[in-house]
Protein backbone atom coordinates (compact mmCIF):
# COMPACT_ATOMS: atom_id res chain seq x y z
CA UNK A 1 0.00 0.00 0.00
CA UNK A 2 2.91 2.55 0.31
CA UNK A 3 3.02 3.70 -3.29
CA UNK A 4 -0.79 4.96 -2.63
CA UNK A 5 0.21 6.22 0.61
CA UNK A 6 2.48 7.65 -1.03
CA UNK A 7 0.81 9.43 -3.70
CA UNK A 8 -1.67 10.59 -1.89
CA UNK A 9 0.48 12.54 0.64
CA UNK A 10 1.54 14.75 -2.30
CA UNK A 11 -2.03 15.28 -3.55
CA UNK A 12 -2.63 18.77 -2.90
CA UNK A 13 -4.68 19.83 0.04
CA UNK A 14 -7.63 21.43 -1.83
CA UNK A 15 -8.56 18.20 -4.21
CA UNK A 16 -7.97 16.17 -0.86
CA UNK A 17 -10.72 17.95 1.14
CA UNK A 18 -13.24 18.48 -2.17
CA UNK A 19 -12.99 14.52 -2.40
CA UNK A 20 -13.94 14.19 1.15
CA UNK A 21 -16.94 16.81 0.83
CA UNK A 22 -18.22 14.38 -2.30
CA UNK A 23 -17.90 11.30 -0.89
CA UNK A 24 -19.97 13.26 2.10
CA UNK A 25 -22.23 14.43 0.25
CA UNK A 26 -23.33 11.04 -1.25
CA UNK A 27 -23.16 9.27 1.80
CA UNK A 28 -25.36 11.65 3.73
CA UNK A 29 -28.18 11.55 0.81
CA UNK A 30 -28.10 7.85 0.95
CA UNK A 31 -28.31 7.92 4.76
CA UNK A 32 -31.41 10.24 4.25
CA UNK A 33 -33.38 8.04 1.85
CA UNK A 34 -32.46 4.77 4.25
CA UNK A 35 -32.53 5.99 7.52
CA UNK A 36 -34.94 8.12 7.07
CA UNK A 37 -37.92 6.47 6.63
CA UNK A 38 -38.11 5.84 10.27
CA UNK A 39 -39.15 8.97 11.13
CA UNK A 40 -42.54 7.97 9.32
CA UNK A 41 -43.65 5.37 11.87
CA UNK A 42 -45.65 8.13 13.83
CA UNK A 43 -47.74 9.30 10.01
CA UNK A 44 -47.43 5.46 9.41
CA UNK A 45 -49.52 4.47 12.18
CA UNK A 46 -51.93 6.78 12.35
CA UNK A 47 -53.19 6.65 9.19
CA UNK A 48 -52.39 3.00 8.09
CA UNK A 49 -52.43 1.69 11.38
CA UNK A 50 -50.03 -0.52 11.76
CA UNK A 51 -48.21 -1.98 14.96
CA UNK A 52 -45.04 -0.93 15.98
CA UNK A 53 -43.52 -4.46 14.51
CA UNK A 54 -45.34 -3.82 11.43
CA UNK A 55 -43.95 -0.34 10.59
CA UNK A 56 -40.53 -2.31 12.02
CA UNK A 57 -41.12 -4.02 8.81
CA UNK A 58 -41.26 -1.17 6.35
CA UNK A 59 -38.38 0.69 7.96
CA UNK A 60 -36.24 -2.08 7.69
CA UNK A 61 -37.05 -2.48 4.05
CA UNK A 62 -34.62 0.28 2.51
CA UNK A 63 -31.89 -1.02 5.31
CA UNK A 64 -32.26 -4.97 3.73
CA UNK A 65 -31.83 -3.91 -0.05
CA UNK A 66 -28.37 -2.10 1.42
CA UNK A 67 -27.83 -5.40 2.95
CA UNK A 68 -27.92 -7.51 0.18
CA UNK A 69 -25.93 -5.98 -2.62
CA UNK A 70 -22.81 -3.83 -0.25
CA UNK A 71 -20.22 -6.91 -1.26
CA UNK A 72 -21.04 -6.74 -5.07
CA UNK A 73 -20.79 -2.60 -4.50
CA UNK A 74 -17.63 -3.07 -3.10
CA UNK A 75 -16.28 -5.51 -5.76
CA UNK A 76 -17.21 -3.08 -8.49
CA UNK A 77 -15.75 -0.44 -6.49
CA UNK A 78 -12.08 -2.10 -6.81
CA UNK A 79 -12.44 -3.44 -10.04
CA UNK A 80 -13.51 -0.38 -12.13
CA UNK A 81 -13.54 2.94 -9.51
CA UNK A 82 -15.16 4.99 -7.28
CA UNK A 83 -16.85 7.52 -9.87
CA UNK A 84 -18.99 4.92 -11.85
CA UNK A 85 -19.93 3.09 -8.93
CA UNK A 86 -21.17 6.19 -7.05
CA UNK A 87 -23.14 7.68 -10.29
CA UNK A 88 -24.58 4.94 -11.27
CA UNK A 89 -25.82 3.73 -7.76
CA UNK A 90 -26.96 7.41 -6.77
CA UNK A 91 -28.70 7.72 -9.79
CA UNK A 92 -30.61 4.36 -9.63
CA UNK A 93 -31.45 5.10 -6.03
CA UNK A 94 -32.95 8.51 -7.08
CA UNK A 95 -35.30 6.34 -9.44
CA UNK A 96 -36.12 4.30 -6.89
CA UNK A 97 -36.73 7.17 -4.62
CA UNK A 98 -39.48 8.68 -7.12
CA UNK A 99 -41.34 5.32 -7.48
CA UNK A 100 -41.58 5.09 -4.02
CA UNK A 101 -43.26 8.51 -3.27
CA UNK A 102 -45.50 7.78 -6.22
CA UNK A 103 -46.97 4.06 -5.07
CA UNK A 104 -50.37 3.66 -4.35
CA UNK A 105 -49.83 0.97 -1.85
CA UNK A 106 -47.91 0.91 1.50
CA UNK A 107 -46.56 -2.17 -0.06
CA UNK A 108 -45.42 -1.06 -3.43
CA UNK A 109 -43.70 1.91 -1.42
CA UNK A 110 -41.88 -0.92 0.47
CA UNK A 111 -41.00 -2.72 -2.50
CA UNK A 112 -39.45 0.29 -4.09
CA UNK A 113 -37.59 1.36 -1.15
CA UNK A 114 -36.19 -2.05 -0.71
CA UNK A 115 -35.05 -1.62 -4.48
CA UNK A 116 -33.44 1.91 -3.52
CA UNK A 117 -31.48 0.24 -0.95
CA UNK A 118 -30.09 -2.37 -3.35
CA UNK A 119 -28.83 0.86 -5.44
CA UNK A 120 -27.68 3.15 -2.32
CA UNK A 121 -25.30 0.60 -1.14
CA UNK A 122 -22.62 1.95 -3.73
CA UNK A 123 -22.53 4.91 -1.27
CA UNK A 124 -20.89 3.04 1.53
CA UNK A 125 -18.07 1.22 0.07
CA UNK A 126 -17.56 3.80 -2.72
CA UNK A 127 -17.64 7.14 -0.86
CA UNK A 128 -14.87 5.30 2.14
CA UNK A 129 -12.79 3.94 -0.55
CA UNK A 130 -12.43 7.79 -1.90
CA UNK A 131 -11.35 9.47 1.51
CA UNK A 132 -8.86 6.64 1.98
CA UNK A 133 -7.39 7.05 -1.03
CA UNK A 134 -6.90 10.28 -1.42
CA UNK A 135 -5.79 11.02 2.24
CA UNK A 136 -2.22 10.45 4.04
CA UNK A 137 -2.86 7.45 7.60
CA UNK A 138 -1.52 10.14 9.50
CA UNK A 139 -4.72 12.45 8.75
CA UNK A 140 -7.12 9.95 7.63
CA UNK A 141 -8.71 8.95 11.19
CA UNK A 142 -9.72 12.34 11.06
CA UNK A 143 -10.88 12.77 7.13
CA UNK A 144 -12.72 9.42 7.75
CA UNK A 145 -14.37 10.60 10.85
CA UNK A 146 -15.26 13.62 9.12
CA UNK A 147 -16.73 11.37 6.30
CA UNK A 148 -18.77 9.26 8.47
CA UNK A 149 -20.06 12.46 10.32
CA UNK A 150 -22.62 12.23 6.96
CA UNK A 151 -24.72 9.45 8.65
CA UNK A 152 -25.65 11.49 11.70
CA UNK A 153 -25.81 14.49 9.31
CA UNK A 154 -28.01 13.09 7.18
CA UNK A 155 -30.33 11.65 9.74
CA UNK A 156 -30.68 15.07 11.34
CA UNK A 157 -31.69 15.90 7.78
CA UNK A 158 -34.52 13.32 7.74
CA UNK A 159 -35.57 14.08 11.64
CA UNK A 160 -35.53 17.62 11.18
CA UNK A 161 -37.52 17.51 7.80
CA UNK A 162 -39.38 14.22 7.05
CA UNK A 163 -41.82 13.78 10.14
CA UNK A 164 -43.47 17.54 9.13
CA UNK A 165 -43.63 17.35 5.44
CA UNK A 166 -45.29 13.99 6.25
CA UNK A 167 -47.33 15.29 8.42
CA UNK A 168 -48.72 18.52 6.48
CA UNK A 169 -48.37 16.79 2.88
CA UNK A 170 -48.21 12.94 3.15
CA UNK A 171 -45.85 10.72 2.59
CA UNK A 172 -45.31 10.79 -0.55
CA UNK A 173 -44.02 13.81 -0.74
CA UNK A 174 -41.47 12.79 2.00
CA UNK A 175 -40.18 10.49 0.10
CA UNK A 176 -39.48 12.58 -2.79
CA UNK A 177 -36.94 14.64 -0.69
CA UNK A 178 -34.28 12.14 -0.75
CA UNK A 179 -35.09 10.94 -4.05
CA UNK A 180 -34.00 14.52 -5.23
CA UNK A 181 -30.79 14.73 -2.71
CA UNK A 182 -29.80 11.19 -4.19
CA UNK A 183 -30.27 12.46 -7.59
CA UNK A 184 -27.79 15.96 -6.68
CA UNK A 185 -25.26 13.48 -5.42
CA UNK A 186 -25.44 11.38 -8.77
CA UNK A 187 -24.92 14.74 -10.71
CA UNK A 188 -22.00 15.88 -8.12
CA UNK A 189 -19.81 11.97 -7.87
CA UNK A 190 -20.24 11.93 -11.41
CA UNK A 191 -18.92 15.35 -12.71
CA UNK A 192 -16.42 16.05 -10.10
CA UNK A 193 -15.34 12.57 -8.22
CA UNK A 194 -11.92 11.56 -9.36
CA UNK A 195 -10.71 8.11 -7.91
CA UNK A 196 -7.70 7.89 -6.31
CA UNK A 197 -4.39 7.16 -7.09
CA UNK A 198 -3.31 3.59 -6.71
CA UNK A 199 -0.63 1.01 -8.41
CA UNK A 200 -1.14 -1.01 -11.16
CA UNK A 201 -2.36 -4.50 -11.20
CA UNK A 202 0.94 -5.80 -12.19
CA UNK A 203 2.58 -3.78 -9.64
CA UNK A 204 -0.05 -4.57 -7.23
CA UNK A 205 0.67 -8.38 -7.68
CA UNK A 206 4.39 -7.44 -6.90
CA UNK A 207 3.56 -5.76 -3.62
CA UNK A 208 1.20 -8.53 -2.32
CA UNK A 209 -1.75 -6.41 -2.67
CA UNK A 210 -3.70 -8.58 -4.69
CA UNK A 211 -3.19 -11.71 -1.87
CA UNK A 212 -6.83 -12.08 0.05
CA UNK A 213 -6.23 -10.37 3.57
CA UNK A 214 -8.67 -12.82 5.31
CA UNK A 215 -6.46 -16.01 4.68
CA UNK A 216 -3.49 -14.55 6.52
CA UNK A 217 -5.62 -13.91 9.71
CA UNK A 218 -8.93 -13.50 11.88
CA UNK A 219 -8.59 -9.84 12.67
CA UNK A 220 -10.89 -8.48 10.20
CA UNK A 221 -13.21 -10.95 11.27
CA UNK A 222 -13.29 -9.69 14.35
CA UNK A 223 -13.58 -6.09 13.30
CA UNK A 224 -16.61 -7.47 11.78
CA UNK A 225 -17.82 -9.07 14.67
CA UNK A 226 -17.14 -6.17 16.63
CA UNK A 227 -19.29 -3.31 14.37
CA UNK A 228 -22.20 -5.99 14.28
CA UNK A 229 -22.76 -5.83 17.77
CA UNK A 230 -22.35 -2.17 18.14
CA UNK A 231 -24.85 -1.63 15.30
CA UNK A 232 -27.35 -2.71 18.01
CA UNK A 233 -27.80 0.12 20.63
CA UNK A 234 -27.08 2.29 17.62
CA UNK A 235 -29.75 1.34 15.73
CA UNK A 236 -31.71 1.04 18.52
CA UNK A 237 -31.78 4.77 19.46
CA UNK A 238 -31.92 5.75 15.65
CA UNK A 239 -35.21 4.07 15.01
CA UNK A 240 -36.81 4.19 18.21
CA UNK A 241 -35.77 7.44 20.18
CA UNK A 242 -38.60 9.64 18.12
CA UNK A 243 -41.39 7.47 18.94
CA UNK A 244 -40.01 7.11 22.90
CA UNK A 245 -39.83 11.06 23.13
CA UNK A 246 -43.37 11.42 21.67
CA UNK A 247 -45.19 7.91 23.20
CA UNK A 248 -43.57 8.11 26.04
CA UNK A 249 -42.21 11.43 27.05
CA UNK A 250 -45.42 13.26 25.28
CA UNK A 251 -43.20 15.63 23.59
CA UNK A 252 -45.04 17.41 20.54
CA UNK A 253 -43.60 15.88 17.10
CA UNK A 254 -41.88 19.16 16.27
CA UNK A 255 -39.52 19.33 19.47
CA UNK A 256 -39.17 15.96 19.53
CA UNK A 257 -37.51 16.11 15.79
CA UNK A 258 -35.23 19.22 17.25
CA UNK A 259 -34.17 16.90 20.11
CA UNK A 260 -33.31 13.75 17.54
CA UNK A 261 -31.62 16.19 15.33
CA UNK A 262 -29.58 17.78 17.82
CA UNK A 263 -28.72 14.03 18.98
CA UNK A 264 -27.35 13.66 15.57
CA UNK A 265 -25.62 16.50 14.99
CA UNK A 266 -23.80 15.75 18.48
CA UNK A 267 -22.98 12.35 17.27
CA UNK A 268 -21.84 13.50 14.06
CA UNK A 269 -19.09 15.46 15.99
CA UNK A 270 -18.23 12.43 18.27
CA UNK A 271 -17.38 11.04 15.09
CA UNK A 272 -14.85 13.42 14.01
CA UNK A 273 -13.46 13.61 17.56
CA UNK A 274 -13.04 9.61 18.01
CA UNK A 275 -11.36 9.79 14.64
CA UNK A 276 -8.68 12.61 15.25
CA UNK A 277 -8.24 10.57 18.88
CA UNK A 278 -7.03 7.99 16.66
CA UNK A 279 -4.87 9.68 14.76
CA UNK A 280 -2.84 11.43 17.49
CA UNK A 281 -2.74 8.00 19.31
CA UNK A 282 -1.67 6.41 16.23
CA UNK A 283 -4.00 3.41 16.62
CA UNK A 284 -7.59 2.70 15.47
CA UNK A 285 -8.19 -0.25 18.41
CA UNK A 286 -7.72 1.36 21.37
CA UNK A 287 -9.90 4.13 20.98
CA UNK A 288 -12.70 1.10 20.09
CA UNK A 289 -12.28 -0.39 23.10
CA UNK A 290 -13.23 2.94 25.18
CA UNK A 291 -15.84 4.15 22.80
CA UNK A 292 -17.68 0.50 23.26
CA UNK A 293 -17.46 1.09 26.69
CA UNK A 294 -19.02 4.22 26.93
CA UNK A 295 -21.63 3.41 24.56
CA UNK A 296 -22.79 0.44 26.49
CA UNK A 297 -22.66 2.96 29.97
CA UNK A 298 -24.59 5.38 28.14
CA UNK A 299 -27.29 2.91 27.33
CA UNK A 300 -27.46 1.58 30.79
CA UNK A 301 -27.99 5.39 32.06
CA UNK A 302 -31.46 5.73 29.31
CA UNK A 303 -32.44 2.45 30.83
CA UNK A 304 -32.21 3.66 34.47
CA UNK A 305 -33.79 6.85 34.09
CA UNK A 306 -35.91 6.15 31.58
CA UNK A 307 -37.29 3.22 34.52
CA UNK A 308 -37.20 6.18 37.02
CA UNK A 309 -39.08 8.79 34.76
CA UNK A 310 -36.10 11.38 35.40
CA UNK A 311 -36.26 14.48 33.19
CA UNK A 312 -32.09 13.07 33.07
CA UNK A 313 -33.47 10.54 30.38
CA UNK A 314 -33.22 13.05 27.95
CA UNK A 315 -29.85 13.73 28.62
CA UNK A 316 -29.14 10.13 28.87
CA UNK A 317 -30.47 9.58 25.04
CA UNK A 318 -28.25 12.82 24.10
CA UNK A 319 -25.11 10.58 25.55
CA UNK A 320 -25.99 7.07 24.19
CA UNK A 321 -26.64 9.12 20.79
CA UNK A 322 -22.84 10.14 20.71
CA UNK A 323 -21.64 7.11 22.24
CA UNK A 324 -23.14 4.62 20.22
CA UNK A 325 -22.03 6.22 16.46
CA UNK A 326 -18.81 7.12 17.84
CA UNK A 327 -17.54 3.62 16.98
CA UNK A 328 -18.02 3.19 13.56
CA UNK A 329 -15.24 5.54 11.94
CA UNK A 330 -12.59 3.59 13.71
CA UNK A 331 -13.91 0.40 12.77
CA UNK A 332 -14.51 1.42 8.94
CA UNK A 333 -11.08 3.04 8.41
CA UNK A 334 -9.04 0.00 10.51
CA UNK A 335 -10.73 -2.19 7.88
CA UNK A 336 -9.83 0.19 4.69
CA UNK A 337 -6.26 0.25 5.51
CA UNK A 338 -5.96 -3.43 6.74
CA UNK A 339 -7.54 -4.40 3.58
CA UNK A 340 -5.60 -2.29 0.90
CA UNK A 341 -6.69 -0.68 -2.34
CA UNK A 342 -7.29 -3.97 -4.01
CA UNK A 343 -9.72 -5.48 -1.45
CA UNK A 344 -10.40 -2.99 0.38
CA UNK A 345 -14.53 -2.28 -1.52
CA UNK A 346 -14.90 -5.82 -0.59
CA UNK A 347 -14.06 -5.78 3.11
CA UNK A 348 -15.60 -2.49 3.47
CA UNK A 349 -18.94 -4.53 1.87
CA UNK A 350 -18.31 -7.02 4.15
CA UNK A 351 -17.87 -4.67 7.17
CA UNK A 352 -21.00 -2.92 6.34
CA UNK A 353 -22.88 -6.12 5.17
CA UNK A 354 -22.81 -7.58 8.78
CA UNK A 355 -23.86 -4.28 10.25
CA UNK A 356 -26.81 -4.26 8.25
CA UNK A 357 -27.81 -7.53 9.09
CA UNK A 358 -28.20 -6.46 12.48
CA UNK A 359 -29.61 -2.89 11.38
CA UNK A 360 -32.19 -4.78 9.22
CA UNK A 361 -33.17 -7.32 12.42
CA UNK A 362 -33.22 -4.41 15.21
CA UNK A 363 -36.40 -2.06 13.86
CA UNK A 364 -38.81 -5.36 13.77
CA UNK A 365 -37.51 -7.10 17.06
CA UNK A 366 -36.90 -4.66 19.02
CA UNK A 367 -40.19 -3.03 18.19
CA UNK A 368 -41.49 -5.82 19.33
CA UNK A 369 -39.65 -5.87 22.46
CA UNK A 370 -40.71 -2.56 23.34
CA UNK A 371 -44.25 -3.47 22.68
CA UNK A 372 -43.99 -6.68 25.35
CA UNK A 373 -41.14 -5.39 28.29
CA UNK A 374 -41.19 -1.40 27.33
CA UNK A 375 -38.37 1.01 26.87
CA UNK A 376 -36.42 0.75 30.22
CA UNK A 377 -35.32 -2.98 29.76
CA UNK A 378 -35.51 -2.74 25.98
CA UNK A 379 -32.61 0.12 26.45
CA UNK A 380 -31.16 -2.35 29.15
CA UNK A 381 -30.80 -5.30 26.56
CA UNK A 382 -29.21 -3.20 23.91
CA UNK A 383 -26.62 -2.08 26.43
CA UNK A 384 -25.69 -5.89 26.55
CA UNK A 385 -24.44 -5.49 23.19
CA UNK A 386 -21.49 -3.02 23.29
CA UNK A 387 -20.48 -4.89 26.42
CA UNK A 388 -20.20 -8.35 24.84
CA UNK A 389 -18.20 -6.42 22.00
CA UNK A 390 -15.34 -5.47 23.72
CA UNK A 391 -13.13 -8.62 24.52
CA UNK A 392 -13.47 -9.22 20.86
CA UNK A 393 -12.02 -6.14 19.58
CA UNK A 394 -8.53 -6.98 18.34
CA UNK A 395 -5.48 -6.39 20.19
CA UNK A 396 -2.58 -6.14 18.26
CA UNK A 397 0.74 -7.24 20.09
CA UNK A 398 2.89 -4.35 18.80
CA UNK A 399 0.47 -1.82 20.47
CA UNK A 400 1.78 -3.08 23.36
CA UNK A 401 5.33 -1.00 22.29
CA UNK A 402 3.56 2.27 21.10
CA UNK A 403 3.90 1.18 17.24
CA UNK A 404 0.09 2.21 16.84
CA UNK A 405 -1.64 2.17 13.47
CA UNK A 406 1.24 0.04 11.88
CA UNK A 407 0.94 -2.43 14.65
CA UNK A 408 -2.81 -2.93 14.01
CA UNK A 409 -1.63 -3.96 10.10
CA UNK A 410 0.75 -6.22 11.56
CA UNK A 411 -1.78 -7.71 14.07
CA UNK A 412 -3.94 -8.10 10.93
CA UNK A 413 -0.66 -10.04 8.94
CA UNK A 414 0.11 -12.55 11.56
Amino acid sequence: MTASIDTASAVGTARRWWMLALGMFAQAAQAVFVNGVAFLIPELQANHGLSLARTGLVVAAPTLGVMVTLIAWGALADRYGERRVLAAGMATTAAAGVGAALAGSLTATAVFLLLGGTAAASANAASGRVVVGWFPPERRGLAMGIRQMSLPLGIACAALTLPSVAHDHGIGWALALPAALCAAAALACALWVVDPPRPSRSDAADLGMLTNPYRSSGTLWRIHAVSVLLVVPQYTVWTYALVWLISERHWEATAAGLIVTLAQILGAFGRMGVGFWSDVVGSRMRPLRWVAAGGGLSMAALAVTDAMDSPLAIVALLAASVATVAPNGLAFTAVAEIAGPFWGGRALGVQNTGQFVAASIVPPVFGALIGIVGFPVTFAIAAGFPAASIPLIPVARSEDRATGIEGDRAEART
